[in-house]
């Protein structure tokens, strides 16, 4: 159980520290990453990010919902094999519509008050990923899993 709770503290860490993630999305059996400016809740059970209703990644992820989200603390330096580390979250995006988006917008814009005038577009969709597992990766190697319940 303490290492569950050493995991759960080192995510909220890195993710209250990093604004932006790449995204995985796939279409035909092909990947696609793309970067987005991301807030993720407290219990860890959700991702967040906003994204052009017109985009690939979009396309997508409204086509086949499972998606990869990888966070890092990298600063592309040499140090980084055994200081930075780095997760990828594995979950179901689908967008965030009715009467939860008002709460989740507000924390999202919080942590990225600059796209405000993004965010509220009509043509932008705020998307909400329900996270089923995290792979931590420390010191370039040493990989913790964490498996949510749903």
């Amino acid at each position: 159980m303490e290492k569950t709770k050493q995991i759960r503290k080192q995510l909220g860490e890195l993710f209250r520290s990093q604004n932006l993630a790449a995204l995985s999305t796939h279409h035909g059996g092909q990947p696609y990453a793309s970067l987005v400016a991301f807030y993720a809740t407290d219990d860890l059970k959700h991702i967040y990010f906003a994204t052009p209703k017109t985009t690939r990644k979009y396309a997508n992820l409204t086509a086949d919902g499972r998606v990869a989200v990888m966070v890092n603390s990298s600063a592309n330096r040499a140090s980084d094999f055994h200081q930075a580390i780095s997760v990828t979250a594995i979950g179901k995006a689908k967008d965030v519509e009715g009467a939860d988006k008002k709460p989740i917008l507000g924390h999202y814009l919080t942590k990225h008050p600059h796209l405000e005038d993004f965010v509220r577009s009509p043509t932008c969709a705020l998307v909400g990923v329900t996270i089923d597992s995290y792979f931590l990766v420390k010191n370039f190697q040493n990989v913790m899993e964490l498996h949510l319940d749903s």
